[in-house]
């Protein structure tokens, strides 16, 4: 490891940077170049944090570049051409190198218009703040500071190298970036960069769906997500991006009989986070689904939100309401559909649990449970227990103990029978022999008869299986011989007569 020491407004910093790095330096200079390390890695070295990712700017041309280092990288590609960047990897490291751009980007458009410039400074200053706009020249690791990085750095404050106007309007997806980077690293915001999001808002509407997307992953991933959310709120970002967010900050009512579901809600996104799990358990943190899931919990409160006789406030299937606004959203974000339906099957059943503590469940409605919540059964257990933001010690406690011993219940279940899969006694073929039916729509009845059966009492023998599903059969409006002569399917058994039977 080369070090470097670095004063810096009486900060000395101790750089390591890897030989690759110095190395690649030396290639540039020697052929006449400049190159410098640059933004985020820089960044990283005042934090101590070390990048697997290395960003370089150069003086050289796109050709230029790919004639240094063709010979020299294990291997590059030139996808990012157009934007003077040449991508490589090199000892484990994958680097881009890009050439100095004057760039600016159209106003009314989100492509930037790319323009190559000659100056290390210009370079820097159309970065989008100044804790990115630092560089580290190479291989002298002379530190180039020209817009108070560092100073920022030290203050844990985000700014921009020119006016925050001029950032945000070459490329308003920098307003997210802000809220991320607030989560990530736990920066507050200069206020003319607040004052700046608020006033640009709106301009957040030209960028694409999945560009936000990815910077919101980004922000609820972070280290401190309630930070960035709030960021997005407080500044009307959130109003284009997330409203069902911004809309949770209901009026009080003058009595404040509910508590504020907005506070709430981001209350409940920090104690989900706290309760992810290391690599090795079930929920390791960061986990995107839990933490979105716990923020969008309550987004179907205010649609569904009644004033009752007496002054009582209720939000009547608020989950249901929540888990398609929820849907709605992420469609919009350009989410796929795995995380989709995993964030609103939580928001859904988040208030299942809450029959729990006062009658206690049968064993059919804990297999219920569990079934229902499928492979997100870890995240509902965590989502409901996050879900409790009382300052009453007594009635948090009781919630608390009454998810111990639902937890303990799955748990013994689960020793005597397979909950993670249930299936009926028996399967569709055993079913069409049983009852002489081809496939078709009144198998998947018998099926679904059979998984109630199932649900409600256990696991069955198969000869007592048989003997309800023939009762069953024999109930039915369609039911016939069991064996039709003919070897065609029972009379009155036609997909038309089937529907009408429903």
């Amino acid at each position: 490891m080369a070090h470097a020491h670095h004063k810096t407004d009486s900060h000395t910093v101790d750089f390591q940077v890897d030989p690759v790095v110095l190395e690649l330096g030396q290639r540039f200079v020697d052929a006449g170049h400049e190159l410098s390390l640059v933004g985020g890695p820089v960044r990283d070295l005042f934090l101590g944090r070390t990048s697997p990712d290395l960003d370089f700017t150069t003086d050289a041309t796109p050709d230029q570049t790919v004639a240094l280092i063709k010979k020299w990288a294990d291997n590059f590609w030139e996808i990012g051409r157009a934007f003077g960047t040449i991508g490589m990897r090199k000892a484990g490291f994958q680097i881009e190198i890009t050439t100095y751009r004057a760039e600016a980007y159209d106003p009314d458009s989100r492509k930037p218009v790319v323009a190559f410039g000659s100056s290390l400074t210009d370079d820097l200053l159309r970065r989008d703040f100044t804790i990115n706009a630092m560089a580290l020249k190479l291989p002298t690791m002379e530190l180039v500071d020209p817009f108070g990085g560092v100073r920022d750095l030290h203050a844990s404050v985000l700014a921009t190298p020119g006016s925050p106007e001029a950032s945000f309007s070459d490329d308003p997806l920098r307003m997210m970036r802000a809220a991320r980077f607030a989560s990530q690293l736990g920066v507050s915001v200069h206020d003319d960069v607040r004052k700046a999001m608020t006033g640009m808002a709106e301009r957040i509407t030209i960028i694409s769906a999945e560009r936000i997307r990815d910077e919101l992953v980004k922000l609820i991933c972070g280290a401190r997500p309630r930070v960035g959310v709030d960021l997005l709120v407080d500044t009307g970002l959130a109003e284009f991006v997330l409203p069902e967010v911004s809309a949770l900050r209901l009026e009080s009512d003058e009595h404040h009989r509910h508590k504020d579901v907005y506070q709430h809600s981001l209350q409940v996104l920090e104690q989900a986070a706290a309760l992810e799990t290391d690599a090795e358990g079930p929920v390791p943190g960061p986990d995107f689904v839990l933490r979105f899931a716990a923020l969008m919990h309550d987004v179907g409160k205010p649609a569904t939100r009644r004033f009752e006789q007496g002054g009582a406030v209720s939000f009547r299937h608020h989950d249901m309401v929540g888990a398609k606004l929820t849907t709605k959203r992420m469609k919009t974000l350009r989410f796929d559909n795995d995380t989709i339906k995993s964030v609103a099957r939580l928001v859904e059943l988040h208030m299942r649990f809450y029959g729990y503590g006062d009658a206690g469940w049968s064993d059919s409605a804990v297999r219920r449970y569990v079934t229902d919540a499928g492979p997100q059964l870890e995240r509902l257990h965590r989502l409901t227990r996050s879900d409790v933001t009382t300052r009453n010690q007594r009635k948090a406690d009781r919630l608390s103990f009454a998810y111990d011993d639902l937890e303990e219940r799955i748990a013994a279940l689960r020793e005597q029978e397979s909950l993670e899969a249930v299936r009926p006694d028996l399967d569709g073929a055993q079913i069409m022999s049983l009852l002489g039916l081809k496939p078709g729509p009144v198998v998947g009845r018998a099926y679904r008869f059979l998984l109630n059966e199932r649900m409600e009492h256990g696991p069955l023998p198969a000869d007592d299986a048989e003997a309800r599903l023939l009762r069953w059969w024999a109930e039915q409006p369609e039911a016939a011989p069991a064996e039709p002569a003919d070897g065609e399917s029972p009379a009155g058994v036609e997909p038309s007569h089937v529907e009408e039977s429903k």
